[in-house]
């Protein structure tokens, strides 16, 4: 399955103020835009992504734009969203099987929230993320002053829409079709009218839009604090049987044993915790999801190759491995000489020096499956914290 992803970038921000695009404002030292492409070119199941920007932005883009890890189509959007996003799917690769449509002004999209969308999407033909309200809704007659309560609706009947929002490319090309005569506030809208379902995905409330200078506020808190960047803390667990005539291998270094760890890849438990610590904490999903066990581009991979695309992935989203923290348990043989080895081994992967990577080896005591040697199983936290970058020309 082909999936392209669109980012609407083509209007300028009115109701923020100003004069620069909001899209292209700095948030925590990055653009807004630039957080948000970042989300979808760092995410394994996006094949490209299309950016649709104001017609003067769109003849010189901004520099994180170029020389990303996959394509990064960018066109001239149009006078309204709809046009934006036409404009881009027409640019998008005609072999994509599900069209994403994010608003570039959402920076804090997690890797979760778009996998959920483009399954829910392949699944039903229309997903879109949407939280339920939390307020009672009143509709309200604004044709005369003063403004009267005309209707209060059913609260658990409200979702608010955000984006991602992610469809099968026949259904987004009716959509758009039909947009050419008919306003929406969003793509879902259209295809709504189109006559095609829509499947409801649980949004998230971190994922917020920057449309007002109280959200821009608001999204600078969450990056001091942590909610779309600072400082953030993952933990990561492994177990796999021993079995013999396999290699045993523990943060990347073959440990002789005359018996090694049953797995799709290398299985080797020490990468493997370290990696689901490191996605964790950058919210990126966990292994199982970025590197499933039914591909088999994964089949005895090398756990260090898979431990460095993650650390790659948490750099994309804007951060960097502070340091990690595993614990090995196991009954035999003991890996205490091999231990300064895998800290280096660790470290060249993540791209930080041995002194900020820890390995332990404990034994459960003769305890289960691992206590009894037929099963070794690793511990992992990892500490990662938002990249200090420099403002985009």
């Amino acid at each position: 399955m082909k999936v392209t992803a669109v980012i609407a970038a083509g209007g300028r921000g009115e109701r923020l103020g100003g004069s620069r695009p909001k899209q292209l404002l700095l948030l925590g030292g990055r653009a807004i835009l630039e957080r948000s492409v970042a989300a979808f070119v760092a995410h394994p199941a996006i094949a490209e992504v299309v950016v649709a920007l104001p017609a003067d932005v769109a003849t010189d883009p901004p520099s994180y734009l170029r020389g990303r890890s996959k394509p990064v189509v960018v066109v001239a959007g149009g006078a309204r969203r709809q046009d934006s996003v036409a404009r881009a799917f027409l640019a998008a690769d005609v072999a994509s099987d599900i069209v994403v449509v994010h608003d570039a002004a959402r920076p804090f999209v997690s890797a979760d929230l778009i996998t959920r969308t483009i399954d829910a999407a392949a699944e039903s033909g229309a997903a879109m993320a949407a939280v339920p309200s939390r307020d009672t809704v009143k509709r309200v007659d604004r044709r005369e002053l003063p403004h009267l309560v005309a209707h209060t609706l059913p609260r658990d009947e409200i979702y608010l829409a955000q984006t991602p929002q992610a469809f099968r490319r026949d259904v987004l090309r009716d959509a758009l079709a039909l947009g050419q005569t008919a306003d929406a506030t969003d793509e879902a809208a259209l295809v709504e009218r189109a006559g095609h379902p829509v499947r409801v995905v649980e949004g998230e409330a971190s994922n917020i839009k920057v449309t007002t200078a109280a959200d821009l506020a608001m999204a600078e808190a969450m990056v001091r604090g942590g909610g779309g960047a600072g400082v953030r803390v993952g933990t990561g667990y492994d177990l796999h049987r021993l079995v013999e005539g396999r290699l045993l291998v523990l943060g990347g270094v073959a440990v002789p044993s005359d018996r090694g760890a049953l797995g799709h890849s290398d299985a080797d438990v020490a990468c493997h915790a370290i990696t689901d610590a490191i996605l964790g904490a950058a919210g990126l999903g966990d292994i199982g999801r970025m590197f499933p066990d039914a591909d088999p581009r994964w089949k005895d991979a090398s756990s260090l190759d898979l431990l460095a695309r993650a650390a790659a992935l948490a750099v994309e989203h804007g951060y960097e491995v502070g340091n990690v923290d595993v614990t090995i348990v196991l009954e035999r043989p003991k890996i205490r000489e091999h231990i300064d080895a895998m800290r280096t081994a660790v470290a060249k992967a993540i791209d930080i020096e041995p002194a900020r990577v820890s390995v332990k080896g404990k034994t459960n005591e003769g305890v289960d499956a691992v206590g009894r040697g037929e099963a070794i199983a690793a511990h992992a936290v990892a500490l990662v914290r938002a990249r200090s970058l420099k403002p985009e020309a």
